[in-house]
C-alpha cells in the first residue's frame, strides 16, 4: 500500500488547494534530521548548564513558539522556516523529557512509555479527524497542526528512548549503534513491501531521534561517561554549522520541493 492509497477521499480541490508545508522526504531530508536531533540534544545540556535549568526552558519555550508561529504563518514550504522549527521542537523537546527525569524525577523507564502513548494518541486523534498520516497531505492548518503535535511527540519520546538505553548498559555509542541498526528496519521492510510508505515514515521519523542525539551526547561528553570529551558547545556548533550548510543548499537548489500536480 502506497501513501496515496491513505490519503482520505475528498473533492480534489480540497486536498490539493494549497501548496505543500513540508519536504520532500529525500537523503538530505534524513541528514538534516538527524543533525536537528544531536544539535538540540547538545543545545538542550548547554544552555541549561550555562543559563541555568528554569531560564533556559523559558528561553527555549519562547523560540519555540515564535518559531512555529513563523511555520504557520507561511503559504508554503520554506526551507529555512521549516528547519529552524525543527530545531527548536529538537531543544525544547530535549528539554521537556529532562524536566520529567531532573526536575520531576521521573525515571525514563516511565517517560519512554508516556510519550510514546502521547504519540500514539496524536496519531489516532490525526487518522479519525483527516483519514491519513501522509505528510504529502499537509496541505492545510489542520493537518498541519497534528504533523507538529506528531513532531514535538516524536522528540520528546526520541530524548527519553535514548537516555533509558544508554543509561541501562548500552552506553551512547551502543546506543548509536543499535538505533542504527533499527533505523534499516523501517527502510528495509517498506523495499520488500512488508511495511507501507506511512508506517515506514514515521517509525524512522522517532528512531532519528535518539540515533543523532546518542551520537551527539557520545562525541560530547566526557570520558568517564563513556563519551569523546568533545565538549557541549564545540558539538552544538560544529552540527549547527553542518545544519546551515545542507539547508543552505536546499533553499537554493530546491532539491527537497515538492511538485504536486494541480486538479
Amino acid at each position: 500500500m502506497t501513501t496515496d492509497h491513505l490519503i482520505h477521499h475528498r473533492p480534489a480541490g480540497h486536498v490539493r488547494s494549497a501548496a505543500s508545508k513540508v519536504p520532500e522526504v529525500t537523503v538530505y531530508f534524513w541528514i538534516i534530521k538527524v543533525l536537528t536531533t544531536g544539535m538540540g540534544e547538545t543545545a538542550s545540556d548547554f544552555l541549561a548548564h550555562v543559563l541555568g535549568p528554569i531560564p533556559a526552558v523559558g528561553l527555549g519555550g519562547v523560540a519555540l513558539a515564535v518559531s512555529l508561529a513563523v511555520q504557520f504563518a507561511v503559504r508554503r514550504y520554506v526551507a529555512w522556516i521549516y528547519w529552524t522549527a525543527i530545531v527548536m521542537v529538537s531543544v525544547f523537546g530535549t528539554m521537556a523529557a529532562d524536566v520529567l527525569h531532573v526536575g520531576l524525577a521521573v525515571p525514563y523507564t516511565l517517560s519512554t512509555p508516556l510519550f510514546m502513548a502521547a504519540l500514539a494518541a496524536v496519531f489516532v486523534l490525526w487518522h479519525r479527524s483527516e483519514g491519513t498520516l501522509s505528510i504529502h497531505s499537509i496541505h492545510t492548518r489542520r493537518r498541519e497542526a497534528f504533523y507538529w503535535a506528531c513532531v514535538l511527540a516524536t522528540f520528546a519520546l526520541g530524548t527519553a528512548a535514548g537516555d533509558l538505553t544508554a543509561t541501562v548498559g548500552l552506553g551512547y555509542l551502543g546506543s548509536a549503534v543499535a538505533f542504527g541498526a533499527a533505523i534499516a528496519v523501517p527502510a528495509v521492510a517498506h523495499r520488500r513491501g512488508a511495511m507501507n510508505a506511512v508506517v515506514a515514515f514515521w517509525s524512522a521519523y522517532v528512531i532519528t531521534r535518539p540515533l543523532g542525539a546518542s551520537v551527539a551526547d557520545w562525541m560530547a561528553l566526557g570520558h568517564h561517561r563513556g563519551g569523546l570529551g568533545l565538549g557541549l558547545g564545540p558539538v552544538t556548533a560544529s552540527w549547527t554549522v553542518a545544519i546551515l550548510g545542507f539547508v543552505g543548499y536546499l533553499a537554493v537548489s530546491r532539491k527537497d520541493i515538492r511538485h504536486d500536480a494541480r486538479p
